[in-house]
C-alpha cells in the first residue's frame, strides 16, 4: 500500500477518519462487553454507502483486517478489530417510516431505541432487542430475538430487503427479489457476507401501551416457578411473550429492603396485544405463588416494556455468555434452578426465554436461521465488575453450561453467546445448512474479509 493509495482513500471518503491518538479514539472504541481492549489503526466513520465502499476497497486493498461497528453490543466484542480498520456505521442511523405501507428503512448503524421511538410515533414494530443500545444490524443478521418475538416473529422474519456493501467493494440490494441466495444468509448469518448499509422491515400494528412489567419470587422458590411457567406457556396465545430471570433483586425502593440484593426469579410479562384483555390471560400467571413484588399493568412499550432489564444490563462490565435451546424436563429446571440461585456475581442474569407462537411457524429451511421448534433458550449472560475476577467468574460459567448440556436442544442462538469457534457455528446451523452457507460466502467474500463475527468461512 503506497502513499498515493492512502491520499486516495482519504481524499475520497468523504466521513471521519480517526486513528490512535485522536481525542475521542479511546472513547470510540469502547464496546458493552468491558472485557474487550482492541486498539484499530482507525476508524473510518461513514456518512454514506459510497463511504462504506471506499472503506472496503481500501481495507482489501492494505490487507488490513476488518470489523464492523453497529451497535458494539454483542458479548464477543467483534465490532472492534486490532491493528485493522473498523467501518463505523454509527453515524447511519437514520429510521425512515411508511405509515402506510406500514415499512422502515433503516440505517445500518442505528439502535433499538431510535427504532422503536420513531416507529411507535405510528402504533408501529418489528421485534427489537430487549436493551435500547443493541445494535439493528448484529441483532437482526443474527435472527433477532426480542419481547414480540411469539408474536411477529424473530427480527429477521420481518425483513424486507438489505443494501449490502460486498467483499468487493459492490453495492447489491438481497430481497426476495434479487439476489435470493444472499438473502437467505442474510437472515440468521450474521456479518459474513457483506456490509448492511439500510434495511428495511415490514411493521406491525403494536402499541403504543401494552400490558407489562415484572413479578419477583423468592429464590428459593425458582425451581417451582419454572415448572409452573413451563406449562403455563404450553398452551398460551401468542401475544403471551417474557421469559424467567434468575437474578438479584435491584436496589430500589419498589422492592422490600429485606430483599434487595438477594437472589430472585423475576418474570417478565408482555403482553403483544389488547392491554384490556391482558390480565384475564395472565391471571394465572400474575397469581401465581403469590408474587413477592408485582410490578406490571400498562405501560409505553419503548419506554417501558423495553427498558425493563435495561438498569440490570449496565455497559462496560465484564461478560461472560453462553446459551443453548433447551428442553425444561424437571430434571433440567432442578440444574437451571441450583446454579441460578448460586450465580457468584449480583449483576449476572440467568434467562429462560419460551419459543413456539410465530417463531415456530416459519419453516427451517426458509433462511439460515432454523431452530424453528425449540421449546425454550436459555441465555446466561454473566457480568462482573472486576477484571480480577475473570478467571473464577468465567470457570463458573462455562460450569453452569456444562451442566445444561444434557437438555440441550440442539443448535444455538449466536446472538446469546461468546466466541466459541467455527465448530460452535458449524453446530448453530447443522451441517447440511452450514455447507450451504459456506457455498454462499464463497461467492460473496471468497478471501473472507468480513470475519471478525460468528465465521462461517467460504467453501
Amino acid at each position: 500500500m503506497t502513499a498515493t493509495d492512502v491520499f486516495e482513500f482519504e481524499t475520497s471518503f468523504k466521513g471521519e477518519i480517526v486513528r490512535p491518538g485522536h481525542e475521542r479514539y479511546d472513547e470510540l472504541r469502547k464496546v458493552f462487553n468491558g472485557m474487550v481492549d482492541r486498539h484499530p489503526a482507525m476508524f473510518a466513520r461513514c456518512q454514506s454507502t459510497a463511504d462504506v465502499q471506499v472503506a472496503v476497497n481500501h481495507a482489501r486493498g492494505a490487507g488490513l483486517p476488518v470489523s464492523v461497528y453497529c451497535g458494539g453490543h454483542g458479548a464477543t466484542g467483534h465490532a472492534i478489530c486490532d491493528s485493522g480498520m473498523v467501518i463505523d456505521l454509527r453515524e447511519l442511523d437514520h429510521v425512515v417510516v411508511d405509515p402506510v405501507a406500514k415499512t422502515a428503512r433503516i440505517g445500518g448503524g442505528a439502535t433499538w431505541g431510535t427504532i422503536d421511538a420513531a416507529t411507535q410515533e405510528h402504533g408501529l414494530a418489528v421485534t427489537g432487542g430487549r436493551v435500547p443500545g443493541t445494535g439493528v444490524a448484529g441483532l437482526a443478521l443474527g435472527s433477532g430475538s426480542g419481547w414480540l418475538e411469539r408474536k411477529l416473529g424473530l427480527t429477521c422474519d420481518s425483513l424486507l430487503s438489505c443494501e449490502v456493501v460486498l467483499a468487493g467493494g459492490e453495492v447489491v440490494t438481497a430481497s426476495a427479489d434479487e439476489n435470493l441466495d444472499l438473502f437467505f444468509a442474510l437472515r440468521g448469518g450474521g456479518g459474513n457476507f457483506g456490509v448492511v448499509t439500510e434495511f428495511e422491515f415490514q411493521l406491525h400494528p403494536m402499541g403504543p401501551i401494552l400490558f407489562g412489567g415484572l413479578l419477583m419470587h423468592p429464590g428459593e422458590r425458582g425451581a417451582e416457578v419454572l415448572r409452573f411457567y413451563r406449562e403455563f406457556m404450553r398452551d398460551a396465545p401468542d401475544e403471551v411473550n417474557g421469559g424467567v430471570a434468575f437474578m438479584s433483586a435491584p436496589p430500589e425502593d419498589f422492592v422490600p429492603e429485606a430483599v434487595r440484593g438477594q437472589p430472585v426469579v423475576g418474570v417478565v410479562v408482555c403482553y403483544a396485544g389488547d392491554p384490556a384483555q391482558a390480565e384475564d390471560v395472565l391471571r394465572p400467571l400474575l397469581e401465581f405463588g403469590p408474587p413477592a413484588v408485582a410490578m406490571v399493568g400498562p405501560m409505553p412499550y419503548a419506554e417501558g416494556v423495553q427498558k425493563l432489564i435495561e438498569p440490570g444490563s449496565p455497559s462496560g462490565m465484564q461478560n461472560y455468555w453462553q446459551s443453548d435451546f433447551c428442553k425444561l424436563s424437571d430434571e433440567a429446571i432442578e440444574v437451571f434452578a441450583r446454579y441460578g440461585n448460586a450465580r457468584p456475581s449480583p449483576l449476572s442474569q440467568a434467562i429462560v426465554i419460551p419459543g413456539g407462537g410465530a417463531i415456530a411457524r416459519v419453516d427451517d429451511n426458509a433462511m439460515a436461521f432454523g431452530q424453528r421448534s425449540a421449546p425454550f433458550n436459555f441465555h446466561l449472560l454473566h457480568m462482573w465488575a472486576d477484571p480480577a475476577e475473570n478467571a473464577a467468574q468465567i470457570a463458573w460459567v462455562k460450569e453452569f453450561g456444562a451442566a445444561m448440556k444434557p437438555y440441550a436442544f440442539g443448535g444455538a442462538y449466536l446472538n446469546f453467546i461468546g466466541d466459541e469457534g467455527t465448530g460452535r457455528v458449524r453446530e448453530a446451523f447443522g451441517d447440511e445448512k452450514f455447507a450451504r452457507l459456506q457455498g454462499i460466502k464463497a461467492v460473496y467474500d471468497p478471501q473472507n474479509l468480513f470475519r471478525l463475527n460468528q465465521n462461517i468461512p467460504p467453501a
